[in-house]
């Protein structure tokens, strides 16, 4: 079969740098006068995540060392529902991935998945918090706030989220994504993390927004009774500097590497326009007819949530498939049909040509496709040149790179995705 020539492509996003994050979380803790909130001797949980935030060791430890500086006893909690197989080691193993330990934040690191049912919202739902963190006398939220890949609302992910599905653990976790069904995921989220809110134990929390380089570009603290209210504001600012595709209908799409330190499912599902969500509409747009997906990261664990967003995948990709980790998260957000392992060759070059042969009456060689490394990085992509023309004429893109066919090694799969990070 032949195959459509690729060309690689620049985008240009709009993307402001945080220079200096630990300067910057200081000073932002001076701003809403941390001091009077936490006292000297108090305890404070610091939340620390299962996703791929960009210099989420830093800020931690940033945060620790205000609170520290203060006069209070911090400490890090995993706040990851039932991530890292639902277990206190494995949530402790996936901190550790993004660098977080005691010796790189200079505080103790909790976990447990033991939770503390704290009262019940005005829908009946228990609220459920991480013991240690139900122990301590404040928690402080710390996470990146970005567009979620379940639904569209005015809170998506971020603190809120992880206050209700990451410091719930997996009992919360399970719960809270049966009630989406009935509530709706919004709702849900709204009225246990304004429980949470409520109670006072929220000292504060720390919002971190990402460029499309996948870059620190702002930091912002907020106390307690302006979270809420900070967190739209500061979603719509993240959805402004999100990457996306340069094209919004594609025959198909290669994505080299899926993974949970990429987007909670595998893939960004605004990049490539599929949610698979009960009871939440598709997007219109980008409209992809078929998905490739490559290899899974090691930073995943085996955990393969996500995977059944493709179409198509590769024998080594299922073979990396770890059936309890990726089970645990697909059962815990009732969503397995977002993990059904999709039609898998042993070749990349096989997968290609089988995916270009169900896109209807295009011939494989005029298909519009377009490759990338993940969905967290989109400054340079591959194009086919049935996109070519249009690529020269938006004013975003830059061709970089000659035109020329898939290059595949001696085994029929195709040569690493190399490309420069931005600076």
């Amino acid at each position: 079969m032949a195959l459509p020539k690729m060309t690689r492509i620049q985008q240009q996003f709009d993307a402001p740098v945080l220079m200096d994050i630990p300067a910057t979380i200081h000073a932002e803790l001076e701003r809403i006068n941390a001091a009077s909130i936490v006292r000297p001797g108090d305890t404070v949980a610091i939340t620390a995540g299962s996703r791929g935030v960009a210099n989420v060791a830093t800020a931690v430890k940033a945060t620790a060392d205000y609170l520290k500086t203060i006069g209070a006893k911090p400490f890090v909690v995993p706040a990851m529902g039932s991530h890292g197989g639902a277990t206190p080691e494995g949530q402790r193993s996936v901190l550790e991935h993004y660098g977080i330990t005691e010796k790189t934040v200079g505080v103790p690191v909790k976990a447990t998945m033991d939770v503390v049912e704290l009262g019940k919202t005005e829908l009946g739902l228990p609220v459920f918090l991480d013991r240690f963190a139900a122990e301590a006398e404040h928690v402080v939220p710390l996470n990146r706030i970005k567009a979620h890949t379940d639904f569209n609302g005015s809170v998506e992910s971020g603190l809120m989220k992880m206050m209700v599905i990451g410091l719930g653990k997996q009992k919360g976790a399970n719960l809270y994504h049966r009630a989406f069904f009935q509530y709706g995921f919004e709702n849900v989220i709204a009225a246990v993390g304004g429980f949470m809110l409520d109670t006072g134990k929220i000292a504060f929390g720390i919002g971190l927004l990402e460029n499309a380089h996948e870059q620190t570009a702002k930091a912002v603290a907020m106390p307690a009774n302006q979270l809420l209210q900070t967190e739209r504001q500061l979603l719509v600012e993240a959805k402004s500097l999100m990457g996306r595709l340069p094209f919004d209908e594609l025959d198909l799409l290669i994505v080299d590497w899926v993974g949970k330190n990429i987007s909670g499912t595998g893939m960004d599902t605004n990049v490539i326009g599929r949610m698979m969500q009960n009871f939440e509409p598709e997007p219109a747009k980008p409209a992809i007819l078929r998905i490739f997906v490559r290899d899974l990261t090691e930073e995943s664990d085996g955990n393969a949530t996500g995977i059944g967003l493709a179409d198509f995948t590769t024998t080594r990709l299922v073979n990396q498939f770890d059936r309890h980790a990726t089970y645990m998260n697909g059962i815990t957000a009732l969503g397995p049909q977002k993990s059904k392992i999709p039609f898998y060759y042993d070749t990349d070059k096989e997968a290609i040509s089988v995916a270009l042969d169900t896109i209807g009456l295009t011939a494989p060689e005029e298909a519009r496709v377009i490759r990338i490394e993940s969905t967290l990085r989109l400054t340079e992509l591959d194009i086919s040149e049935a996109l070519l023309e249009d690529a020269k004429l938006h004013s975003s893109l830059k061709v970089i790179g000659e035109t020329e066919p898939f290059q595949f090694d001696a085994a029929g799969n195709l040569l690493p995705f190399s490309w420069e990070a931005p600076h």
